[in-house]
């Protein structure tokens, strides 16, 4: 048992919970403290404060959101199972199996680096939107948890602090907005901000200090005149309120429009609450009777809702003094939707049925997991995170009047894959109110589309280009795949039918013999399916492949001919050229001596990439990778095999193709990136793309592979990099 001191602290917690859990026993509650109050005895918390408190502080903060008893005691005891001072089969005796997968969920995903490309930090946010998926509870413990860590962000060092704040900005935010709960967003934005940007925030937070009493003012008076209104109209709203925007939406309008802050008129936002929702749409008459609305600022939320159930009418004018004011318009039950978001109608609670709206935001948070986890290249995984989580500026609508959210520049073919997979795959085409447009067309909010299919059409490689949405990105980049798969697949089987037909072999006679088994272990291929796409798309090579199909008691005396004719072939171009020979030390041609060899410069092989060598005419050994096209479109015959052998101490060249998004300072910015890895560059050819994008063609020296991974991986992580790849 804990001191009688330390039971006073759950009070509070006490407190909160039984306000609203009037009927039901919160015995739990006190059983859970008291586990954690022997189990994390003395242990603090990475901010320095005792593990306890943390603890606590979590779970009020649950309590304060109203969430059933289950989740408030896992928020208590979120920690035993992530510092191994229980086990999850220990909460299922103890607390019930529901708290032990809830406090699992959430410890599977405490180390999560959104920032970073490694394959198995990839992992970990893979195990969030699952849990998430399985639980949404999961993710109100973490988004409690991670308010409470932003909160005592100042107790751990500098470094710790930004990538917390990235992490929180990236991920834990646009997730809370997902789902609904926007005041754990507005605070866990502004607290991002303050670490990411301290200088920026500084000033803001000294500006609107400054200009607090003026501020006040201009609530008071606009908020007499809004009740006024209303009054005289036999409206009497249930409350009237004006407050400020939080910070990181105000730094927000002034990057995007470019404007000092003393431009930024609408500071305040005002709410008015309503009883009806006809009562909502005669106050929107009402305010802009008198006040001149913005062209383009008018969102009706209350007849279309947002996917997290989100709901009101907004409008910005032209009110008292000149200034532009936003007003918000809604009833009490929308109000309360808008501030706890999944929150306000949970499934979870005892009796209660899942609302339609819930219901719908569910369903599309699973979809979101399932789209995600279909994406296997854990660059491609961070990126698809990232586009699924945008904050989005379009609004547009199927003509049965569904929502679609979309990022700014979004077209039809984004619409179409938001609607599903197989609209996105046969779209030919757009309707945008009434009209047909191109599928390059940029959609407006408000804009009523249709989509145009065909049973034959497909994805395009072209539409890459044209589409913002990740999960359009994600679907098309699949078909292609599957696309170039299925040709590898056929190209393959061809070559293998016609080296096999050579020693009157077939595949049915080698499966037949067992020798098929034999010969994926030596390929290194799972099944026959891999070997054949392996062998269409090149990286397995005919002369590898026609020695391994080789029967066994040929292969020897053809390996011992082969390997003498090409000694002899390459001998014989040595000649007087073998003083620009390439260093022996760094290439190794299956034990074979006397050679002339050289590094193709045409695909630039570097230590570590695969390599095949080509017997030239008179030239020696012209060394290639072995995805080179100019090596496929020559005469197999003439390939030898060769390998990389010790540490070569030379730099080698090696080619990239970057896209990037052009801007002034890119071209500098690239190249100081390049040389913060310690590689040099020997050429550089920059251009621009009608369509703004800057195209540069390096050419490098680099060690080896690892190196010039490592580089391509650091310039992959650029905000403004679109691509790196190797020429």
């Amino acid at each position: 048992m804990p001191p009688i001191r330390a039971m006073s602290d759950i009070k509070p917690l006490l407190s909160l919970a039984s306000a609203y859990l009037t009927e039901i026993d919160l015995a739990p509650l006190t059983k859970a403290y008291e586990f954690i109050c022997e189990r994390h005895d003395g242990q603090r918390y990475v901010t320095g404060e005792l593990y306890v408190d943390h603890l606590l502080a979590v779970a009020s903060t649950l309590a304060s959101m109203k969430l059933d008893l289950d989740t408030i005691v896992a928020g208590l005891l979120h920690g035993v199972i992530k510092e191994q001072v229980g086990t999850q089969d220990e909460l299922k005796k103890k607390f019930g199996e529901t708290v032990a997968n809830i406090v699992n969920g959430a410890s599977r995903i405490t180390n999560v680096r959104y920032n970073s490309q490694l394959a198995h930090e990839a992992e970990n946010i893979r195990k969030l939107l699952l849990a998430m998926g399985a639980d949404i509870r999961v993710l109100l413990v973490k988004l409690a948890d991670r308010l409470q860590d932003m909160l005592n962000l100042d107790a751990v060092d500098e470094e710790e602090r930004r990538i917390k704040a990235r992490e929180t900005m990236d991920l834990y935010a646009p997730l809370a907005s997902r789902i609904g709960i926007e005041w754990i967003k507005r605070e866990l934005e502004d607290l991002s901000f303050k670490y990411l940007l301290p200088a920026e925030y500084a000033d803001l937070t000294g500006h609107l200090e400054s200009t607090l009493d003026d501020r006040q003012a201009y609530v008071d008076e606009v908020t007499g005149i809004l009740l006024a209104k209303l009054r005289a109209n036999k409206i009497e709203p249930v409350r009237l309120i004006g407050r400020p925007k939080h910070m990181y939406s105000i730094y927000k309008k002034l990057m995007a429009q470019k404007i000092p802050l003393e431009r930024v008129y609408d500071k305040v936002a005002f709410r008015i609450i309503v009883r009806t929702v006809k009562e909502c749409y005669q106050a929107l008459g009402i305010v802009h009777a008198d006040w001149t609305p913005v062209p383009g600022r008018i969102k009706d939320w209350i007849s279309a809702p947002k996917s997290n159930n989100y709901q009101s009418l907004h409008t910005t004018v032209a009110g008292p003094l000149g200034q532009f004011i936003e007003i918000q318009i809604r009833t009490e039950e929308m109000d309360r939707v808008a501030q706890e978001g999944v929150a306000a109608h949970w499934a979870y609670k005892e009796g209660q049925k899942i609302t339609g709206g819930d219901a719908r935001l569910f369903k599309d948070l699973k979809r979101l997991v399932q789209s995600l986890q279909e994406v296997e290249d854990p660059n491609e995984f961070m990126e698809s995170v990232r586009g699924e989580l945008f904050e989005p500026d379009v609004f547009a609508l199927t003509p049965t009047g569904e929502v679609r959210e979309l990022p700014r520049g979004s077209t039809p073919i984004d619409f179409a894959y938001a609607i599903h997979t197989a609209i996105g795959d046969t779209c030919v085409g757009a309707k945008v109110n009434g009209q047909i447009v191109q599928l390059k067309h940029e959609l407006q909010s408000g804009d009523i589309v249709e989509i145009l299919t065909q049973k034959n059409q497909h994805p395009r490689r072209a539409w890459l280009q044209l589409i913002k949405t990740s999960r359009a990105r994600t679907r098309i980049r699949q078909y292609l795949r599957r696309e170039e798969k299925e040709r590898s697949l056929k190209l393959g089987r061809e070559i293998c039918e016609r080296e096999l037909k050579k020693y009157d072999v077939n595949f049915r006679g080698l499966l037949k013999s067992g020798h098929l088994r034999l010969l994926l272990k030596q390929l290194n291929c799972q099944s026959l399916e891999e070997l054949l796409v392996r062998v269409g798309n090149g990286s397995i090579t005919v002369p590898h492949l026609v020695r391994t199909l080789q029967p066994e008691e040929f292969r020897e005396a053809e390996e011992k001919r082969r390997m003498a004719e090409m000694v002899e072939r390459a001998q014989r171009a040595a000649g007087e050229h073998r003083s620009t020979a390439f260093r022996r030390n760094a290439i190794d041609i299956d034990g074979v001596d006397g050679m002339l060899v050289k590094v193709s410069q045409c695909c630039h092989p570097v230590p570590g990439d695969p390599i095949i060598g080509f017997i030239t005419t008179g030239t020696g050994i012209s060394i290639h990778r072995t995805d080179c096209h100019n090596l496929l479109a020559t005469d197999p015959k003439r390939w030898l095999e060769v390998s990389w052998a010790g540490t070569p101490q030379t730099s080698h060249r090696a080619g990239l193709r970057i896209r990037a998004e052009n801007r002034k300072s890119i071209l500098a910015e690239i190249s100081a990136a390049i040389s913060a890895d310690d590689a040099d560059i020997v050429e550089l050819n920059a251009r621009t793309t009608v369509e703004n994008i800057a195209e540069l063609d390096v050419l490098l020296n680099v060690v080896n592979l690892k190196h010039l991974q490592t580089l391509q991986q650091h310039l992959l992580q650029m905000p403004e990099v679109i691509e790196v790849r190797r020429r």
